[in-house]
């Protein structure tokens, strides 16, 4: 009667019968590497001398910004936020570590060890059974932190911009308010985009002069955001204008666009005198599309033609600040009012506004060469001087 027991290729011993199930690698028998594409069964002797329960590779390098933290990933810089990159090494590890195809049951476990600023030890332990037996492996791979500079950090520190918003005012210099708030929303926006991932928004410096204010910025579509968040809050216009500068690796025409925005004449807050106009001087409540503002004279609306614009031909007589308090004498009629001239203290008439109190014993007032007349009161409620200016912000433009 013949033996139909199997013997392996290699050492002549015999191989134990298997059933279907039983075989490594889900049944399949362990292929002879020096008999290629023959389905042969090794002993167990032979297989584990062969076996290799972990490949791990023999050094692990990760890339760090030195400047910023951020961890170089496949083909790109990711911020992490993190304070060391223990985290990160266990990762990269996790990575590169494959466990033999033949290993059921695997599990495992790592535990770091910081030997210098720039090196941590990983120490992997790994368990898992093959041809019914437990097998178990420890490696440590070194994980070498390589400091270098981000393409962001070397472009901030190249001083590198795309675009550059220039913050000017048509026929007076920005008020430092406009100023700060250019300043804010710059960094709002940079900040904005760096919270959905775009690393490469930054701003490269800001810098005022006599004019106004210049901002420096990374890419164009920060320029045009800064330039058109201006434009919503305090109106005015924005032109642009391309330069080329030089040309990518590809070829590709690279340009700088600079963002001029130019703020309204007006703000409001102040009273103009309009030219070629009798109705009165006005006090300016909106530069948004046509200036709009209140006639000082008779507390009515008014609103600059479609032509004039934001910018209808006046002089500036002052601001709403700038009244004066003073005594109201006698209410003459629904037209005039009595008060003292607060230079010459004598009495005198001038229009009365809508918006004046027949009750109120002083009144703001505001003397120029358009004559005396009455300003409304920062503070209508309680007829004293507020603690803070009156903001014609707060009126619609209704």
């Amino acid at each position: 009667m013949s033996d139909s027991r199997a013997f392996c290729p290699r050492c002549g011993d015999p191989v134990p019968e298997r059933t279907d199930g039983d075989d490594s690698a889900g049944g399949e028998s362990a292929r002879d590497p020096l008999r290629p594409g023959a389905e042969v069964e090794l002993c167990d002797s032979c297989y584990f001398d062969d076996f290799d329960f972990i490949d791990a590779p023999d050094r692990i390098d990760v890339q760090v910004c030195a400047r910023c933290g951020a961890v170089h990933k496949g083909n790109r810089w990711v911020d992490i936020g993190a304070e060391d990159y223990t985290d990160i090494a266990i990762e990269r590890v996790s990575e590169a570590l494959s466990v033999h195809v033949d290993v059921d049951d695997v599990a495992w476990q790592v535990e770091p060890e910081q030997v210098g600023e720039n090196t941590i030890r990983m120490y992997a332990y790994f368990t898992g059974v093959v041809r019914d037996m437990p097998v178990e492996e420890q490696v440590m791979i070194p994980v070498k932190i390589a400091r270098q500079t981000c393409q962001r950090c070397g472009r901030i520190a190249g001083d590198y911009y795309a675009s550059i918003v220039q913050i000017r005012a048509e026929d007076r210099t920005p008020t430092s308010e406009e100023l700060e708030r250019a300043k804010e929303i710059a960094h709002q926006t940079v900040a904005d985009m760096e919270a959905t991932g775009d690393r490469n928004a930054f701003v490269t410096e800001i810098s005022e002069d006599a004019d106004g204010l210049n901002i420096r910025v990374s890419t164009n579509k920060i320029g045009k955001k800064i330039s058109n968040k201006m434009i919503e809050e305090f109106g005015g216009s924005v032109n642009d204008a391309e330069t080329l500068v030089t040309e990518d690796e590809d070829g590709n025409e690279v340009y700088r666009v600079t963002f001029a925005v130019r703020l309204p004449p007006y703000i409001p807050g102040d009273i103009i005198d309009l030219t070629d106009d009798d109705g009165g001087p006005v006090l300016v409540r909106s530069a948004h599309g046509n200036l709009k503002g209140t006639r000082i004279t008779t507390g009515e609306r008014y609103e600059a033609s479609y032509e004039e614009g934001n910018s209808p031909e006046a002089r500036r007589l002052g601001r709403l600040e700038d009244g004066e308090k003073t005594t109201v004498v006698t209410v003459e009629d629904e037209n005039a009012v009595q008060v003292l001239d607060p230079e010459t203290f004598q009495a005198t008439t001038v229009s009365r506004p809508e918006y004046f109190e027949p009750e109120a014993e002083t009144v703001p007032v505001m003397k120029s060469r358009a004559g005396l007349h009455i300003l409304p009161d920062p503070d209508p409620d309680t007829g004293e001087e507020s603690a803070e200016p009156y903001d014609p912000y707060s009126q619609t433009d209704a």
